[in-house]
């Protein structure tokens, strides 16, 4: 058995809809190539047949992995979370105790993460350094820069 992945709804909405799409769309797409590429006559020697196959078979290994993941996820479940610490799903503001600068982040599953948008993966350096943390603590994160020194100012949902 496959390991278990969280989402959020949102998130799980997300690969949802897109294996709707695959398996309604684009599916039909390539089937109509193919169709049309056998219509062409001496499949043996006929360049867009093998393509269109091709492309059928990675379509169907993407639909299988996208059906797997779907399979084995699980919703985060945030009524049960600790909001006083840092946990996945935590809106975090965070102070960089150098330079004075403040940014925030939401700490999201991996397959979520955003980082224009502020949706940090649970994963990342930082990340890892924050989780478990409180409001006032001072953590040092190792970066590919170096270290850097954050406080934690805020913890929200």
């Amino acid at each position: 058995m496959a390991e278990a992945k969280y989402y959020t709804k949102e998130g799980l909405q997300k690969l949802r809809d897109e294996l709707d799409h695959l398996t309604r769309v684009e599916r039909r797409k390539i089937s109509e190539a193919i169709a049309e590429a056998r219509d062409k006559g001496d499949l043996s020697e006929n360049a867009e047949y093998d393509a269109a196959k091709d492309a059928q078979g990675l379509l169907e290994l993407k639909i299988s992995k996208l059906q797997d993941i779907i399979g084995n996820a699980r919703i985060i479940d945030e009524s049960k979370m600790d909001s006083s610490k840092v946990l996945i799903l935590s809106n975090v503001k965070i102070k960089n105790l150098k330079n004075g600068a403040t940014m925030r982040y939401i700490l999201v599953p991996e397959k979520e993460a955003d980082l224009r948008s502020g949706k940090l993966s649970v994963n990342s350096p930082i990340a890892k350094g924050l989780l478990g943390k409180s409001i006032g603590e001072k953590v040092e994160i190792a970066v590919p820069a170096g270290n850097i020194q954050f406080e934690i100012v805020e913890i929200s949902r």
